[in-house]
Order: C-alpha cells, then sequence, then structure tokens
C-alpha cells in the first residue's frame, strides 16, 4: 500500500514499521545528516533521508525563499535542496520494465509517460537499453521526477508497459 494511504503521521508509521525486524528496513534511513545545496554546501540538517522526496518544500527550515528537495543522497545521507527550475528534467532511465503490448521494445518509440499517480503524462520518446532498461526523453521537461517511482507508458488510453524510475 502506498505510503500516502497511511493515516496517522507517515513518520511515524516509518519509524514503526521500521522496528519491526520482518521488514528489513534499513535503519540508517532514519539518521539524521546534512542538507546541502547543489554545490555541497551545507546549508541545514535533516532528521533521516525516510523523511523526505523530491519535490518536497514543506519541513525544510527557513531558508528566506523557497526552496525543494531537487535529490538525495543515500549513500552520503544528504538530501540536497534548491530553487523550483532545479526540479525539471527531460531525461530519466527506468529498469525492471514489464510491457504489456509487446515482447519487448527494439527501437526508439513515442509514448505518453507518467511519472506519478497526478501526472497528467506527458509526451516522450522510449530508447531501449541493456538489460531490459530505457532511457525516457521527454519533449518538454518534467518536474520533480523520483527514482523509486513508477513510470508508466501509454498509446491513447492503454498501458502499454511501465518501470522503476532510477
Amino acid at each position: 500500500q502506498e505510503i500516502c494511504f497511511i493515516e496517522e503521521d507517515y513518520r511515524d508509521f516509518l519509524k514503526k514499521v521500521a522496528e519491526e525486524e520482518k521488514f528489513n528496513i534499513d535503519k540508517k534511513l532514519f539518521k539524521a545528516g546534512d542538507m546541502i545545496d547543489r554545490e555541497g554546501k551545507k546549508i541545514g540538517g535533516h532528521n533521516g533521508i525516510a523523511f523526505y522526496t523530491i519535490g518536497q518544500r514543506k519541513g525544510l527550515g527557513a531558508h528566506n525563499r523557497p526552496v525543494y528537495v531537487i535529490s538525495i543522497d543515500a549513500a552520503k545521507n544528504k538530501v540536497v535542496i534548491g530553487d523550483d527550475e532545479e526540479l525539471y528534467s527531460s531525461r530519466l532511465k527506468v529498469d525492471n520494465i514489464n510491457w504489456i503490448d509487446r515482447e519487448t521494445l527494439k527501437e526508439p518509440a513515442e509514448f505518453t509517460v507518467k511519472i506519478r499517480y497526478r501526472h497528467k503524462g506527458a509526451e516522450a520518446e522510449i530508447w531501449p537499453t541493456e538489460g531490459g532498461s530505457a532511457e525516457i526523453l521527454f519533449k518538454s521537461p518534467q518536474r520533480a521526477v523520483t527514482p523509486g517511482q513508477a513510470a508508466v507508458f501509454y498509446r491513447g488510453d492503454k498501458v502499454s508497459g511501465g518501470g522503476w524510475i532510477r
């Protein structure tokens, strides 16, 4: 079930679930760390990367201007913040693709691609890469492309396939 359906505060829910050994959740996700800008300059702290998502604005502290989470560096336990315009991307990569209307994609093709549940979809070209992965090139930049989310490919109103954004 998606975390957005949790009725209680999702942070408390995540902490509680992380304590249950059957879920095998990495405790490092809840460790405090640095909040940095794109150049790597420390500009604050965070309470654990599990509590942040790309595009988030609330809960980042006072910075004299609106700032957003533009990326998360899990290996270094850092949350990178910046301006809204830094959230836009024209390309992304997807893994673990499941095709519905074909065996595989053999050559580049155009699709409408949705990168989150409420995303209206955007015209893109999908280029197959090695190992069943693909690179997606949007015709116009899209806001808050988020690793770990699903990208779903459409032809008209029919789902052609989908994969996980990396």
